[in-house]
């Protein structure tokens, strides 16, 4: 099993709320998620809570590699429920939250689960590509955004309607005409996107969080294939520089609507033999 795995912060001195791991014959990849700007009810914060569940899932897809993914995941947020509702305001509708990614060699195939948008890339070998993600967020998104891309990225008229923007967004967390998202409730991994694929047509799996995937289905200066190849000659590390230098040059947001002008960026790059 051969994995490259790369990942930066948004800016120097922030904490990545990204987390990506793998062990034999799985891989997971969260995006930790708050409030900007806005208290979130837990004294340990989204990075402790992305890493915590993403090592607690990844343990538990591979010590019980017949119990389904969905399965695992919910226990997994029972367990960081456990480990901090005595401390933390779990009921806080701003509580950190996180999408989850993760893959698993099983009897079927490869066994996949997608929550929130971060997503999965599977190639073929005819050199083909699919891509799994979890669409709920940007459908809301799209309902609620305009006023934010119509500003400048990073200008105070900006930040003041993505703070609306966002807690519109929270208000609609976790609910039937809403979006779901990995967060103090298991309920949530009811709602996840499952699926297996064929091991014998795969040649490669790849984790991505939606601050890698900028390249393609935000600025739209590749597409999944171009990805793919420059991932097997240049791997992970390339990828992310190529986001950020797209960043760099539009600053503004002007030819990008964004609500970051950077974000955590994590790649997991899974070579099958």
């Amino acid at each position: 099993m051969r994995v490259d795995l790369a990942t930066l912060s948004a800016g120097p001195g922030r904490e990545n709320e990204d987390f990506a791991a793998a062990g034999p014959g799985a891989a997971v990849l969260l995006d930790g998620a708050g409030v900007a700007g806005a208290e979130t009810g837990c004294t340990h914060g989204v990075a402790w809570f992305s890493g915590t569940l993403g090592g607690l899932l990844l343990r538990s897809i591979t010590a019980d590699p017949a119990r389904p993914l969905a399965e695992c995941l919910a226990d997994s947020i029972r367990l960081v429920r456990s480990l901090h509702e005595g401390s933390c305001d779990l009921a806080y509708r701003a509580s950190p939250t996180s999408t989850v990614v993760a893959a698993r060699i099983c009897p079927e195939g490869l066994e996949y689960l997608v929550l929130g948008d971060s997503s999965l890339l599977l190639a073929d070998k005819d050199g083909g590509t699919t891509v799994i993600t979890d669409r709920r967020l940007d459908e809301v998104g799209k309902r609620l955004r305009g006023p934010v891309d119509a500003l400048p990225t990073g200008s105070p008229e900006h930040s003041a309607a993505l703070a609306e923007y966002r807690d519109a967004l929270t208000g609609l967390r976790n609910r039937p005409d809403g979006f779901w998202i990995a967060g103090p409730d298991p309920q949530a991994a009811e709602h996840v996107l499952t699926g297996t694929a064929s091991l014998d047509s795969l040649v490669s799996v790849t984790l991505l969080s939606d601050g890698a995937t900028r390249l393609v289905d935000r600025f739209e200066l590749a597409d999944w294939e171009e990805v793919l190849a420059l991932l097997s000659v240049r791997g992970p590390d390339e990828l992310i520089h190529r986001v950020r230098e797209a960043e760099r040059d539009d600053p503004h947001g002007r030819r990008w609507p964004r609500g970051k002008s950077h974000d955590d960026a994590t790649v997991l790059h899974w070579t099958l033999p």
